[in-house]
């Protein structure tokens, strides 16, 4: 006997309801959609700078706040050959990745005037705190690897006017950018290509073995 047209609407709609459930549930468990398309970088985002170039004006100036809470000035990388980067600490898979190819580069040139200078793009959840428990992840020497946050509009002008990369909540390049002892753009490669990598540890061994220029401005001389 064939079930009555009541049945069969009864299971109709009560099918509806389990697969609005479980499209519920998947979504529930991952990322939105907005969220997803947050991680392209924006129109505006500044052209990245080439593999290799040369020397121009020194880095203005910028102040931050380090893993350990103190103030990081970034006159303090005066005489230094420094790689920077942006990044955050939830990031799902990239910027691990990212950090651990500077937690290599740092161990294959053990020079301590080479230093790397990450700065996060998600302030408000990257706490000098959760920094602290982040850099312990890879071992960081405090001394060599900055890991550092400050309010949003600060850290996006960092980003986009001097390492020149983008940087908005949660959006950001896995590129590493070079600075040489006075402070200047020496060039930046992807930090997720092992070829590339290999690049720019080799910029970074002729870089310091530069002499010093001493007629250059140094490092972060300008105002903050």
């Amino acid at each position: 006997m064939l079930p009555g047209k009541d049945v069969l609407v009864s299971r109709a709609a009560l099918l509806r309801v389990l697969t609005q459930g479980l499209l519920l549930a998947c979504v529930g468990c991952s990322r939105p959609a907005a969220v997803q398309a947050v991680s392209r970088p924006p129109e505006s985002a500044p052209p990245p700078a080439p593999g290799r170039m040369e020397p121009g004006e020194p880095a203005a100036r910028f102040l931050l706040t380090e893993r350990d809470g103190t103030l990081f000035d970034s006159t303090s990388l005066r005489g230094k050959v420094w790689l920077a980067s942006v990044f955050f600490a939830n990031c799902p898979g990239p910027c691990f990745r990212e950090n651990q190819a500077i937690a290599d580069v740092l161990r294959a040139i053990p020079d301590p005037d080479f230093v790397a200078v990450s700065v996060t793009c998600d302030p408000e959840n990257d706490t000098p705190e959760s920094l602290r428990r982040y850099a312990d992840r890879f071992e960081a020497d405090g001394s060599r690897w900055k890991f550092l946050t400050g309010d949003m509009a600060t850290i996006k002008q960092i980003a986009n006017g001097t390492f020149l990369l983008p940087a908005e909540v949660g959006v950001h390049s896995e590129r590493g950018v070079l600075f040489d002892r006075q402070g200047r753009l020496r060039g930046s490669y992807h930090l997720l290509q092992p070829d590339r990598v290999k690049l720019l540890e080799k910029l970074i061994r002729e870089v310091l073995d530069e002499p010093v220029d001493a007629s250059a401005a140094p490092a972060g001389s300008g105002p903050p």
